[in-house]
């Protein structure tokens, strides 16, 4: 009766079948929750278990698409960003192209405008020439009848008289040119 002498106070049973009934019930609930509740805990256990583990792999797998979707990405934007320069270096090649092409249309412009106005220049050159040489041919005989005291009329001795005083002007240096030439200083 060691029990007894302990003091449980209110706790302490006053027959002992409540020892025994406790133990049984004690056992009954013990061997109740080792067959119900027990396996409903690690059934819930090993399902959350497994749902947690499936969305980590499903986040691992998640993640790895997506590096790569991001590699695809990256890949896909270095081509673009390698066929943008490529377009840029063609653009700028057809560019000096066709700067080229103008600049050389220009020239071919401007050689031909260049011709046309020296042929021009120069027809009308002859055209002055030779009004020139009529008049100065008139005033020449007119002169020298006036001169000599007689008309000069027979037209082939009048325009080689003519030719020939023009050829003479021809070869005396213009005024721009004696300008040009130095003179010698007379030493005296």
């Amino acid at each position: 009766m060691a029990l007894l002498e302990l003091n449980l106070g209110p706790l302490a049973p006053e027959h002992p079948v409540e020892i025994v009934v406790g133990i049984v019930l004690v056992l009954l609930l013990t061997w109740g929750c080792a067959k119900f509740i027990v396996p409903r805990f690690e059934d819930m256990y090993h399902e959350r278990s497994e749902a947690v583990q499936g969305g980590i792999e499903r986040a691992e797998k998640a993640q790895a698409e997506a590096r790569a979707a991001l590699e695809q990405y990256r890949a896909q934007l270095a081509g673009a960003r390698e066929e943008a320069a490529k377009i840029r270096e063609d653009a700028k090649s057809q560019g000096a192209q066709i700067l080229t092409d103008m600049r050389e249309q220009a020239a071919a412009e401007a050689d031909r405008i260049s011709a046309r106005a020296r042929l021009q220049i120069s027809a009308e050159r002859e055209q002055a020439v030779t009004e020139l040489r009529t008049q100065i041919g008139g005033l020449a005989t007119d002169l020298a009848g006036r001169i000599v005291g007689e008309s000069l009329d027979d037209d082939a001795r009048v325009s080689a008289t003519v030719d020939r005083f023009i050829a003479d002007l021809a070869k005396e240096p213009s005024v721009a040119e004696r300008a040009a030439t130095p003179r010698a200083v007379d030493p005296r």
